[in-house]
């Protein structure tokens, strides 16, 4: 795999999903059990992701899941050499591990992937290598597997009450059984109700460009402002408009990643007119400024080395 060959990017292709939990809600996980057991810290979908390529020369602090479902790349880590990634194959690397590897240059691979930490991570990353004897392993495709993977996508980008985290991490190791033990998964899907709180957190997220208030979250399922905010409080653990603007700092951590909307602009989009406001909340929230969050996002280091 020729350095010189590919025209590198890390991020920003169509149809890309990821989220990036901030060092706030992070800690929270780290601290409440069950979720400090093993808890994700970033996910995403990459769909065709040409050009993809990521290079750490210290590894990261977490394990790194990667789920070829489409295409194909390569890995390499230390004392290894480049190894294929194949479609229908996934890859694990271990935390502190050196590493870089990038999508094909012909047939760019789509990918699921998954950082996780937590005191049983570690030991689960160990034990999806030992089911193949190796740090990239097949598994049959199963669309069970793909829903989990949505399913926690999309109830973290519904916040981070600590009722969110709790079911997206205990779902976690459902979704990581599926690759230790794919002859052992089977499908069950289920159907819930949305209860009023479930209603204005989807309310939310159609919403953010808007500038609503609590009155109108509690008009939506006519409930009483004071009742519906302390519903609200004691299931998701924020008060609606705190959560409300977690959602809406979320989304524009997706628009300084994956656009080239300026501060200004992606504001808007978020529904905060005022664009002094917005990056103090930004800065709060995930604690940098906009232009600092896309710059670290976005960074591609400069003809990388060949080798470790």
């Amino acid at each position: 795999m020729s350095d010189t060959a590919i025209s590198r990017k890390r991020d920003g292709f169509a149809g890309q999903q990821a989220i990036v939990l901030p060092k706030s809600v992070i800690e929270i996980c780290s601290e409440t059990p069950p979720v400090s057991s093993m808890y994700i810290t970033d996910m995403g979908f990459y769909p065709k992701a040409q050009f993809h390529y990521r290079q750490r020369l210290d590894g990261v602090p977490e394990n790194i899941l990667i789920y070829c479902v489409d295409g194909k790349g390569w890995a390499q880590m230390p004392d290894k050499g480049i190894v294929p990634v194949k479609t229908g194959e996934f890859l694990i690397i271990p935390t502190g591990t050196p590493h870089r590897y990038g999508a094909d240059e012909t047939h760019p691979w789509s990918i699921f992937w998954l950082h996780i930490k937590g005191e049983q991570a570690t030991t689960i990353a160990r034990l999806m290598m030992d089911s193949g004897k190796s740090h990239i392993n097949a598994v049959p495709f199963d669309e069970e597997r793909v829903r989990l993977f949505d399913e926690m996508y999309y109830a973290l980008e519904k916040g981070y009450g600590l009722d969110n985290l709790i079911y997206v991490n205990m779902t976690l190791w459902r979704f990581l059984v599926s690759f230790i033990q794919s002859d052992k998964f089977t499908l069950a899907k289920k159907t819930t109700d949305k209860d009023a709180i479930s209603k204005t957190i989807d309310y939310m997220q159609e919403s953010i460009d808007a500038s609503l208030k609590l009155d109108d979250f509690a008009a939506y399922v006519n409930i009483s402002p004071s009742h519906y905010s302390a519903l609200f409080k004691k299931k998701t653990g924020y008060a609606p408009i705190e959560y409300f603007n977690h959602l809406k700092i979320q989304k524009a951590c997706q628009y300084l990643q994956f656009t080239d909307l300026r501060i200004g602009e992606i504001a808007q989009k978020v529904g905060i007119s005022d664009q002094y406001y917005f990056s103090r909340l930004f800065r709060n929230i995930m604690e940098c400024p906009p232009v600092d969050y896309r710059k670290k996002r976005l960074f591609v280091e400069d003809n990388p080395p060949e080798h470790f």
